[in-house]
């Protein structure tokens, strides 16, 4: 008698809900119903991100009803602003998957209005060391999805504060695993034809990537690193803000490394799979400040297909991410991922840049 694969009902209902929800983001852009409030750090918040929020945490509450939940949303600017919420609310109750199957697995729609808000609310688990924590961006990489350029639907599930599941959704990314990374990505990359792609790995089963689509999921395929056997010709990414990782910084490591590529700049964890499936090399995100910590939902997802798939990820001290102190990164400064053959020899050159030998 055969057993099923390890944590394969997790991914599967992943799958689908981030699936689910990239097509509601999509149906934001298009529709060009961008209505926005600010939080307190000021980032645009769509109404895509509180929709993909309420489908998410649905479908896992349907599926996991015990496992706890870390998300970037809250429902409380919805609570005071009945028409941004019933805007919302009309997206969340019609956008489904075109199978009932796959529908009927992620539990079906959203009871009503006042549901989705709780929904919402329920991605505010302090997370932590212990237990089943799924950490959620609905969309990481907002202004990237507002220019029309990278974003991504990220989830990923922690078992005692190790990453066992990761799903990233990105609608704008092309599905061609070897199309190379040009300049213009992170802006000019609305899903046209052959654009949206579904990255996923579950620990120890290696990384995939299939198409988004619609309804059931599409046949998916192993993806690996890109070895590197001279580094003058790698290619790197960074974010698009400057606000996010010192690329004046990036520069100088790039140019002691001998990489003549131009930087890639995108927003989102899109880095994080454009690398692990071989289109980019590295992902450098460099501290800004001493004091910022990352977020734990900006990265789980990430970290985990790209070690699936061949690489390592560390912070600028060489040390793994820890995901089990809370719902940010404070133990850690800084993300280096590249393949494992090579990321020593990036770190050594990071570290003497940043002045941390």
């Amino acid at each position: 008698m055969s057993t099923a694969a390890p944590y394969s009902r997790e991914l599967q209902i992943a799958q689908l809900a981030v699936q689910r929800a990239a097509i509601l983001t999509k149906r934001v852009f298009h529709d060009s119903a961008k209505g926005t409030v600010s939080k307190s750090d000021a980032s645009p918040v769509t109404i895509g991100d509180f929709g993909a929020q309420a489908l998410i945490i649905s479908a896992l509450k349907h599926n996991f009803p015990q496992d706890q939940i870390v998300a970037e949303e809250e429902a409380a600017a919805l609570r005071s602003d009945g028409a941004l919420s019933s805007q919302i609310w009309d997206l969340v109750k019609s956008t489904s998957l075109e199978s009932s199957e796959a529908e009927g697995l992620l539990g079906g729609s959203v009871p009503d209005e006042s549901a989705m808000l709780d929904l919402i609310d329920l991605g505010n688990s302090a997370g932590g060391r212990s237990g089943r924590v799924w950490t959620l961006d609905p969309i990481d990489g907002t202004k990237g999805f507002l220019r029309g350029g990278q974003y991504a639907v990220c989830l990923a599930l922690l078992e005692d504060g190790d990453v066992k599941v990761g799903v990233i959704g990105c609608p704008n990314l092309p599905v061609d695993d070897s199309a190379p990374l040009t300049a213009d990505i992170g802006s000019n990359a609305t899903d046209a034809t052959g654009r949206g792609v579904l990255f996923s790995a579950v620990k120890g089963e290696g990384a995939t990537s299939r198409p988004l689509t619609v309804g059931d999921l599409a046949d998916g395929k192993k993806i690996s690193m890109k070895p590197i056997t001279d580094l003058a010709s790698a290619s790197f990414c960074e974010s698009v803000e400057a606000g996010h990782s010192n690329q004046s910084e990036s520069a100088q490591i790039a140019q002691k490394l001998g990489i003549t590529n131009p930087s890639v700049r995108m927003d989102s964890q899109a880095k994080y799979g454009s690398i692990a499936r071989g289109a980019g090399d590295i992902y450098l995100r460099l501290p800004t400040s001493k004091s910022y910590q990352e977020k734990i939902w900006d990265h789980a997802g990430g970290d985990l297909i790209v070690r699936e798939a061949g690489g390592e990820v560390t912070d600028t001290k060489g040390n793994r991410l820890d995901f089990g102190v809370g719902r940010t990164l404070a133990s850690n400064s800084g993300v280096i991922a590249a393949p494992k053959a090579v990321h020593a020899k990036v770190l050594d050159v990071v570290q003497e840049v940043l002045g941390l030998k």
